[in-house]
């Protein structure tokens, strides 16, 4: 659905930014927190599930405490940006895990990642089998953080 038939009233902003700050909430608590009845609650819930504005509910881990202490955002550039080598591309970090975002840019490189993996071997292997391995990277700039200062899921409404 695209955003222009999506009209957000007052009611939706308060479910959207109660759910961005704990979405594990129960119907009942969400419905307190935000002054509605929970039916209300529940139908807003699923309406805006349903037209895409929640677009799912997930868990943040703390990659640190799972093994993946290395974030790298890296910078790719194509040897041939028609369409379909873009999509290509594109397919191909879908398909790998370590791929957390992947974002089209321009002006610059054709694309920005961020990665998060366990180490430097680990990238080392990432970047071989993604972009080493792929006929059609021209280059490849990697950026990894020493430290993060902020990380934010959550979208002002």
């Amino acid at each position: 659905m695209s955003d222009s038939n999506i009209t957000l009233d007052e009611i939706d902003r308060r479910i959207l930014n109660a759910l961005q700050v704990d979405a594990s909430q129960t119907n009942s608590e969400l419905a307190r927190s935000v002054h509605v009845s929970a039916p209300t609650c529940l139908r807003r819930v699923k309406h805006l599930t349903e037209s895409g504005v929640i677009e799912r509910q997930v868990a943040i881990v703390a990659p640190q405490l799972v093994g993946a202490r290395l974030t790298a955002i890296v910078e790719i550039t194509l040897d041939v940006q028609a369409a379909e080598r873009m999509a290509e591309f594109e397919q191909l970090v879908a398909d790998e895990p370590a791929v957390l975002q992947c974002y089209r840019v321009s002006p610059g490189p054709d694309f920005v990642l961020m990665v998060q993996v366990a180490d430097m071997p680990a990238y080392h292997a990432l970047a071989h089998r993604l972009f080493a391995a792929h006929a059609n990277v021209r280059n490849v700039k990697s950026y990894f953080s020493t430290f993060r200062s902020k990380f934010e899921t959550r979208i002002a409404v």
